[in-house]
């Protein structure tokens, strides 16, 4: 049994990848802006801030934006981590905006996400108290949101978030993983990292889009295309589901998610 993440890292892809990245459109976005080289967090935390602060800006409560964190920090409590869920309410209260005090939050509360995705590897992942965001790193993320923001204004609005495929959806062999955002007919996926998408990025949204038709939930009926956006690169990448091969797909469906006859 495995996650979305876990099984892609154990399987061989063509050469170039199920879905070669040079299939999708690829849209530059310019706001003008140019983001500082340095940061002193690692990409995922700072990855997870910038989603989880976009939701509350566009209207989510935090404790909604914020859910996984929360419920990792109260997973942290029951396996002996001593106030993790205190410390993670007192951090959620601080959050109001997009000033600095809040960005700092978010990159604190966002370290318990691991106890809610990976509680195996929980125990060496840096702490609340470890995260400290600098000016460069604040600012950075102040700019993301803001063209996370702007992305949806354009290519929204979002129908669904977090989404998962139970029951059918998964199999034994992939039977964990969530997506980032659905729109009418979008699937998106949400990245902040300094390179271009990867081939086990875009078999990722694939191995979704899949599993979304598998699970025979309404929400993903009219899905006909997967996209990423990165909110670092501020590009758009996306693929209608009709340029991918049924070959790959039942390729995918048979030796990758592992679907029985």
């Amino acid at each position: 049994m495995a996650s979305v993440t876990k099984r892609i890292e154990e399987i061989k892809q063509p050469y170039g990848g199920y879905i070669p990245l040079s299939k999708f459109k690829k849209i530059q976005l310019n706001d003008g802006k140019t983001l500082f080289d340095s940061e002193n967090i690692h990409a995922s935390v700072s990855g997870m801030a910038v989603d989880y602060m976009t939701r509350l800006v566009m209207g989510a409560d935090a404790d909604d934006a914020f859910y996984i964190s929360l419920k990792g920090a109260k997973r942290a409590s029951l396996l002996g981590q001593e106030n993790s869920a205190k410390i993670a309410d007192k951090l959620l209260s601080g959050i109001k905006g997009i000033d600095d005090k809040s960005i700092i939050s978010a990159c604190k509360l966002s370290t318990f996400d691991v106890w809610a995705r990976n509680p195996a590897a929980a125990p060496m992942a840096k702490t609340a108290d470890e995260i400290n965001p600098d000016k460069n790193t604040i600012l950075n993320i102040q700019t993301m949101v803001e063209r996370s923001v702007d992305f949806w204004k354009e290519y929204g609005p979002i129908t669904a978030d977090g989404f998962t495929f139970e029951y059918d959806g998964y199999t034994p062999t992939v039977n964990s993983g969530d997506g980032d955002f659905l729109t009418y007919d979008t699937m998106w996926d949400f990245k902040v990292s300094k390179s271009k998408p990867t081939s086990k990025n875009t078999l990722q949204l694939l191995m979704y889009w899949i599993m979304g038709q598998h699970s025979g939930k309404e929400e993903f009926r009219g899905i006909k295309n997967i996209g990423i956006f990165n909110a670092r690169l501020n590009m758009v990448y996306i693929l209608q589901i009709s340029e991918v091969s049924s070959e790959i797909i039942k390729e995918v469906e048979r030796d990758v998610i592992c679907y029985e006859n």
